[in-house]
């Protein structure tokens, strides 16, 4: 016997898919004993030979019968399955059931589909969803050791594109800072005054010449009995902002926020949140909640979206280039999230990841 899946933890499939399935197999079959029917009241009911015509739409039946569940039994497949995507395998091993199962299955299944006003399908249907395991398996499945699972491909995730940190630019900090001190710019030189007296033995030395240079000069040493040059006056310091009258501003409130998942998860963010189907940090990054949440329809990323609390205490959202992507409710209104790009989020808002939804609210 071949094995057709061996992974037995595929996805079970959905009731309205298999139902689907059932549907177009049950036309594609309805028409095949239809025309055999009409076969064989043109050639045997309508000359008087009744057991002729009752034998061909018998014999047409367990045909028609028979033909869809060889597939089930060899492949796991019916036209309807392969056209919605499911596949009948073994519960315990994934692997096809087997011809003789897949014939008792069948039977089963033909019994329920007879015209009862949809009272036999619909018994079937009720035992699928009060199936005490979770995976969807009627009476027939049960009989037939046999469940359906999803075989559509797994969407593949596109690589997370790194987005660095968000440079933020304090205005209030920058008006606090004191405006930069100028250099002191220089007295220019004066020329040394002869002493009062008779003149001196020898001349005194001519002025220096200022000629441009890239550097400036040294200055000459005074003369003895000459008086240095008065240093420049420095500014006085820029005195502190309270000094000149100016109030203080005062140190931003930090809210709390506290966000719930429809899964049951909640708590206050106290940090970075990684949301996704098995969220992982990057390197370096310090992360304070991992929130790993269940995704029935694969809608969900690795790591699909960040949650945290800004240095200004606004909550804001991240999509980090989620498959899927990430929406925004607000007021009943929706809103896509650009990859990247943070998002502020106010108290009552909603965010859809995939199939799962998270609501914001401050924490009291």
């Amino acid at each position: 016997m071949s094995t057709v899946d061996p992974e037995v933890t595929r996805p079970v499939a959905e009731l309205d898919r298999r139902f689907y399935a059932f549907a177009i197999d049950r036309a594609i079959a309805w028409s095949l004993i239809g025309a055999a029917a009409y076969a064989s009241y043109v050639l045997f009911l309508e000359p008087g030979q009744v057991p002729g015509g009752i034998a061909l739409i018998v014999g047409a039946v367990l045909v028609v019968g028979a033909a869809f569940a060889v597939p089930i039994g060899l492949r796991g497949t019916t036209p309807g399955n392969a056209a919605v995507g499911i596949r009948v395998v073994d519960d315990e091993t994934g692997s096809v059931i087997g011809i003789g199962p897949a014939l008792l299955r069948q039977l089963i299944l033909g019994v329920a589909g007879l015209p009862t006003f949809g009272l036999g399908v619909a018994t079937l249907a009720w035992t699928a969803v009060m199936d005490p395991t979770g995976r969807r398996r009627g009476w027939h499945d049960h009989v037939a050791g046999s469940a359906v699972v999803d075989i559509r491909p797994v969407p593949v995730e596109e690589p997370e594109t790194d987005h660095g940190p968000r440079h933020v630019v304090n205005l209030t900090a920058l008006r606090l800072v004191p405006a930069p001190r100028r250099a002191p710019v220089p007295a220019p030189t004066r020329s040394p005054r002869p002493p009062v007296g008779p003149p001196p033995s020898s001349p005194p030395p001519p002025p220096p010449v200022l000629t441009p240079a890239a550097a400036p000069a040294p200055e000459p040493a005074p003369e003895p009995g000459l008086e240095p040059a008065p240093a420049p006056e420095r500014p006085p310091a820029t005195p502190p902002r309270q000094q000149l009258g100016y109030p203080l501003v005062p140190e931003p409130v930090v809210d709390r926020w506290r966000i719930r998942f429809d899964t049951g998860e909640s708590f206050v963010v106290e940090g970075l949140a990684l949301v996704g189907r098995r969220p992982e940090a990057r390197p370096g990054e310090e992360v304070r909640h991992l929130v790993p949440l269940r995704s029935e329809d694969m809608s969900l990323s690795k790591t699909h979206a960040q949650v945290g609390v800004s240095a200004q205490g606004v909550l804001e959202v991240v999509d980090r280039g989620s498959t899927n992507g990430s929406i925004l409710v607000r007021h009943g209104v929706p809103r896509g999230l650009e990859a990247g790009q943070p998002a502020t989020l106010v108290d009552g808002d909603l965010v859809r990841f995939g199939d799962r939804e998270m609501t914001v609210a401050r924490d009291q």
